[in-house]
């Protein structure tokens, strides 16, 4: 067997067996950028940004698919299934470099989304209604209190009604009866503001995101590289040439 055809194969083989983890993979990073932004929705206006990931989860579906499809054809050398497979790999893609794009320009519009969001949530806590719970779990989760700092609670409607203090959840420890959130009681606050502590989380989750994409689209073009040789090269045996280096 000429040594182009082997290796396309071989690579062909090797990406249609690594469709099916790949895209469990990739299912599972589209839900967990999806489970990290829909525990934090409340401070999160622009609903695009979950774009990259519905793309994500999108091309994990198609890809349990078509990795039989990619083995079948590898095998025969069929021109016909080979050319879907092309096909499809090159949608794919572009779907990961749109993918990626949209994961780059919204990883440049977190600071000035969230800002905006988050004063608007905590400016309306009231220990009650469901921007109080989502600023409590916030605060808890991410060990934060207020916005920029804990001192953004002191431009508050809370915070003058209720003797100048603070919700119990920047309290570093939650279940403790000393923790009272008065602002004399630094020691038992968590004093870090929450905004740059979800923006770093975000932006990891995205540049997480981003990495996966960058590598299974790398993968796909050496795809799309060795179904040209095997189609190439088959298409020459058929039509009885022979290459000029034989």
């Amino acid at each position: 067997m000429d040594c182009g055809i082997f290796t396309s194969k071989t690579v062909l083989l090797f990406l249609s067996l690594i469709f099916w983890a790949a895209g469990g993979f990739m299912a599972y990073v589209g839900a967990y950028v999806i489970r990290s932004y829909d525990n934090f929705n409340n401070f999160i206006q622009d609903k695009y940004t979950l774009i990259p990931a519905a793309i994500i989860i999108g091309v994990s579906v198609v890809m349990f698919i078509f990795g039989l499809l990619g083995c079948f054809a590898t095998i025969r050398e069929s021109r016909v299934g080979l050319s879907f497979f092309f096909l499809f790999i090159l949608v794919i893609f572009i779907a990961e470099v749109a993918a990626l794009v949209f994961s780059f320009i919204y990883q440049n519009k977190i600071s000035g989304d969230l800002q905006r969001s988050m004063s608007d949530v905590f400016a309306k806590y009231d220990g009650e209604d469901a921007e109080t719970k989502a600023v409590d779990y916030l605060q808890t989760q991410l060990q934060c209190c207020g916005v920029r700092n804990y001192t953004s609670w002191s431009s508050t409607a809370w915070f003058a009604e209720h003797n100048n203090t603070v919700p119990l959840s920047c309290c570093r420890n939650t279940s403790s009866a000393e923790c009272t959130g008065r602002l004399d009681q630094l020691n038992l606050l968590n004093v870090e503001g929450c905004e740059a502590k979800l923006e770093v989380l975000l932006q990891d989750v995205l540049g997480y995101a981003m990495l996966v994409i960058l590598g299974f689209a790398i993968i796909k073009f050496f795809g799309m590289l060795s179904v040209c040789v095997i189609t190439c090269k088959s298409g020459s045996r058929r039509n009885g040439y022979q290459p000029l280096y034989a």
